[in-house]
């Protein structure tokens, strides 16, 4: 784990362990201390403090603007730039998923997913391609793919470095409805078996109470909602459970559950 003062203007990336306020949780995955985010004066995050258990999956929800992608980037150490100040403590192995795969497109298959990595995890490169239903198109150019299978691809990418934590950025927003049925299961299988902590952010309330162990709501900067998901089992939408979960944070986002 390492600790990060998110003051760009603060000399270096890593602070020492004893900067003030965070007191380090060994079974946390992810830890945030009065992290704030201005854009043009405006405070973006608002003082955040949040901790993530190591191992689960949480979503992340709230209104456009209300800051979900900017507390991705901050964790992932790529908003430089950016004026703000608290601590955050984050694993070493962090990776990132987006909406749109960013494979390149000179590159084919295989040496995307092990783009940055050693050459040493050609191996582990192979067995997740396989994993995410990729096997066999390894020497395939990134055009030569439907959107799910970029996206499978993007994953295989982000996993094959081990990660202790993985950030995903809405990576099935622009997929067709089918597709994303099939992602959902595909994500569930290889947390289950990777085991990565887990920050999801999505638009879609029922993705988030598909996927999530926990889901929180970002509203102007702060965490507004923070709920467990209580439903043991396959995740269903007829279930009363989801239901009932879903009116409630449909109406925490401000949208009405009977017309939604």
């Amino acid at each position: 784990m390492r600790f990060r003062n998110p003051d760009p203007g603060a000399k270096g990336a890593v602070v020492a362990a004893n900067t003030g306020g965070l007191t380090p949780d060994p079974g946390a995955g992810v830890q945030l201390d009065g992290l704030t985010r201005r854009f043009g004066g405006r405070a973006v995050l608002d003082n955040v403090d949040l901790t993530i258990p190591e191992g689960q999956f949480v979503a992340l929800l709230g209104k456009s603007g209300s800051g979900k992608s900017t507390l991705l980037r901050a964790l992932a150490g790529i908003d430089h730039g950016v004026a703000g100040e608290g601590l955050l403590r984050v694993p070493d192995r962090t990776s990132m998923v987006f909406q749109d795969s960013r494979l390149l497109p000179w590159k084919r298959v295989l040496p995307n997913v092990l783009y940055g990595q050693p050459r040493s995890r050609r191996a582990a490169a192979s067995t997740l391609l396989g994993e995410v239903g990729l096997a066999g198109r390894e020497k395939a150019w990134p055009g030569e793919l439907s959107g799910g299978e970029q996206q499978r691809a993007a994953l295989a990418r982000a996993l094959v470095g081990e990660p202790e934590l993985l950030l995903a950025d809405e990576p099935f927003g622009a997929l067709d409805a089918l597709t994303r049925i099939r992602m959902h299961a595909l994500l569930r299988r290889l947390v289950a078996a990777h085991r990565p902590t887990v920050l999801l952010v999505t638009h879609d309330v029922d993705e988030a109470i598909t996927l999530a162990q926990r889901v929180l709501i970002l509203d102007r900067g702060r965490i507004d909602v923070d709920i467990d998901i209580d439903i043991d089992g396959p995740r269903d939408p007829a279930q009363p459970q989801f239901q009932r979960i879903r009116r409630s944070l449909l109406s925490a986002l401000g949208a009405d559950p009977i017309a939604a």
